[in-house]
């Protein structure tokens, strides 16, 4: 990887380019620095998730997919480099069947609602669709490896799962859409 920074204000973006790490230069706004950007931005709302209080596994499993995006980041940083791998993945759909197993099935959709901490974590299911996106518009203009794109699916689908998991640690429950369909079924039975 390229130079590790030894102070911030180096002054070389001043004309709206930043360098990657390979030392190329490229606009602030190509596809590829907004992919980064929205992975940054991923890994500081999970940042701010791990400031709740958090089982334990989950705060693992947190911590570990705060360094999974930083390998992310950093394949994005290098184009044609691999940081990420795809057991990292594998370890997402591990972790979503272990969290999904303990859920009741869902009726009827829910809001991005409940606790502090599962509403944060729909925050960062939000951003991760947003950087899955941005994965998904840099892959269609240039070669990037499969993983990113796969992994920032996966996490959001468990950050969901994880917002669910956290409505119901202290014997809360997720927050229905109040539907027309739901009203409906209910007043009938």
């Amino acid at each position: 990887m390229g130079n590790r920074l030894t102070q911030i204000a180096t002054r070389t973006g001043d004309a709206g380019t930043t360098g990657l790490g390979n030392n190329q230069r490229v606009s602030k706004n190509s596809l590829r620095i907004h992919a980064m950007g929205d992975v940054d931005e991923l890994n500081s709302h999970i940042g701010l998730l791990l400031c709740e209080p958090l089982p334990d596994a989950v705060r693992t499993l947190l911590v570990e997919v705060q360094h999974q995006l930083f390998n992310l980041g950093g394949e994005l940083s290098i184009p044609g480099y691999e940081l990420l791998k795809a057991d990292a993945v594998l370890a997402l759909d591990e972790a979503l069947a272990h969290h999904n197993a303990a859920l009741p099935r869902l009726q009827e959709f829910i809001l991005p609602a409940g606790t502090r901490a599962a509403a944060q974590a729909h925050v960062c299911r939000t951003v991760a669709r947003r950087a899955e996106r941005m994965v998904v518009a840099l892959g269609n203009e240039e070669a990037i490896n499969d993983a990113p794109r796969q992994y920032l699916n996966r996490l959001s689908d468990l950050m969901f799962v994880l917002a669910r998991v956290l409505n119901r640690m202290d014997g809360g429950d997720d927050v229905y859409w109040k539907s027309e369909r739901l009203a409906q079924q209910n007043a009938t039975e």
